[in-house]
This record gives C-alpha cells, structure tokens and sequence, in this order.
C-alpha cells in the first residue's frame, strides 16, 4: 500500500493554532503588557519621590552649586576625558597582566604530585597574603615603598608602580576564579583524555583548561569591571588620571562638580561591560540548559 507523503511546507501551511492556545498566547502578551506598565509606573512614582525629596531639602540650594554646577562641569569635563584615556589604558594593560598571572598561579595550585609541593604552597601562599591585604595598602606599600628601596634601574613612576600593585591584587582573585574552573571540570575528562593516550600536559591543554575557561567567563568579566573601577586608586601616587583630575579642579574653588563628573565617566564605562557580562552569563545558561556546554 503506497501512502502519498506530503511536503514538510505543506503540513506546515496546513497547521493552524487551536482557539485555546490562540487564547493562551493573547493572555501572556496582555499580562507581559500589563507586568511592562506596572514597572514603568513605579519606577516613574519612585525616581519622582526621591526628586521632590532631594529638591525640597532644605540645603539642595548648596548642594546644587555645590556638585551640580553646570560651569565647573563645562570646565572639568575635558581634563577629566584626558585623565579617563590613562584608565583606560591602565585597565587594557593591567587586565592582559592578571588574566596570564592568574592562570600561572592557578595551573600551579593545581599541579599533582609530591615533586610540585613548592610551587603549589608558594601560589597558595601568594594568593593568600594578596588576597587578605586591602588593595588600597598595597598601593601605598608599592608606589612609596618601592622608591625607598633605592634600586637601581627601578622605575619610580606612579602609574607603572600602581599598574603593578593591581595585578598583584586582582591576580590573586583572578587565580582562584581559574581554579575553581578547572576543578569544576569532571575528573571523567582527564582520565578520558588519559586513556586516548595524551599526556597529563596535553589533557590540561585540549581537554580540561577549554572547558574551564568556558565555564569563568562570566566572573572574569565581573573582575575585569571592577578592575576597570579599582584604576582610579593610582591617583592616590600623583598619577593624573579621571580622578586626580578633578581633585585637582575641585582644589582651587572648592567645588566638588568634577568628582561627579569622573564619576558620571566611570560608570559610563561600567555599565556597557556590565551589561554585556549579563548577556554573556544568559547566554551560557541558556546554552548549558539545552545541552550545548559541557
């Protein structure tokens, strides 16, 4: 008996929604219509609230010319640019500095056996002290303290001793993000490795460090943002940067506008990466949720 099959576009075409699901679906978009313009609503009553708070305290007068004022931010607004090039050049180059320190110092913590213990409790040790010390410290014990040592052939420079003390902080967090990636890796996958015959290097490199930096992608950029934050700290050596920029413009008259602006030009820079490491981070939910990342 020969049954006549039809096109997948015809069966396609012949396809039509039952008046229940139609229903279904209209319900959903008029709730997610509904959700929208609820949330629209408060957000407009409570931004609205906290405006008329602020705006009839009774010191807003001074406080607007103060840290409002639109001439100190006219005259602020270009050294601060100036001063935010030097951030974000320290964020490039200090950010490529721990991304490769932190997975050397986490490929040691990770190294088996008995003829490795040293390098595993000097990485240990490592990531202890500089994650225990408060950055702020380490700065300060890296910019002055460098320079008294009186080395030679030693830089004194400010931003390449604060650059410094930020990768020794952040390498140390950044260390134990790549650890806990690869220990997240099933032991499955290097014995699976072992068995096709690669070596324990050759395991690490095609097997298990893949799939563990797939899994850190997300907190890496976390830390990259807040390395992108922390870049201001330099100031505190007489790096001119964003801030030390407007520390000096606000020094002469007193007016705290520029420290609003830096700050205004900071969290424009933060609020695109951390809006893309959202996105990354439901991205590789969604992908792990169907099967697709191991």
């Amino acid at each position: 008996m020969n049954v006549e099959k039809q096109p997948l576009t015809a069966v396609e075409d012949a396809y039509v929604p039952s008046e229940r699901r139609l229903a279904r679906e209209r319900y959903k978009k008029s709730r997610a219509r509904r959700s929208a313009g609820l949330a629209v609503a408060s957000t407009v009553l409570t931004v609205t609230a906290l405006a008329l708070i602020v705006v009839n305290s009774p010191g807003w007068d001074r406080t607007k010319e103060t840290f409002f004022s639109p001439h100190y931010a006219r005259v602020a607004l270009p050294d601060v640019l100036e001063g935010l090039w030097l951030n974000l050049r320290l964020l490039v180059v200090c950010g490529a500095c721990v991304l490769v320190l932190g997975l050397l110092l986490a490929l040691a913590r990770t190294l088996r056996g008995p003829v490795f213990f040293p390098l595993r409790a000097l990485a240990t040790a490592y990531t202890d002290f500089f994650r225990g010390l408060p950055l702020i410290i380490c700065l300060l014990m890296v910019i002055f303290g460098v320079p008294a040592l009186r080395l030679q052939g030693v830089t004194t420079d400010p931003v390449l001793l604060g650059g410094a003390a930020l990768v020794l902080t952040y390498s140390a967090y950044v260390a134990e993000v790549f650890r806990a990636g690869i220990e997240a890796v099933h032991p499955s996958q290097r014995a699976a490795a072992r068995s096709l015959g690669l070596t324990n290097r050759q395991a690490l490199r095609y097997v298990v460090l893949p799939q563990a930096l797939r899994r850190v992608v997300p907190p890496l950029l976390n830390d990259l943002v807040s390395l992108q934050k922390d870049t201001g700290l330099v100031s505190i050596g007489g790096a001119v940067d964003a801030v030390y920029a407007a520390q000096i413009i606000a020094g002469k008259d007193f007016n705290y506008t520029p420290y609003v602006i830096a700050g205004l030009a900071f969290i424009a820079l933060t609020i695109p990466m951390t809006r893309f490491t959202d996105w990354v981070t439901a991205r590789m939910d969604r992908r792990r949720a169907q099967g697709g990342l191991v």
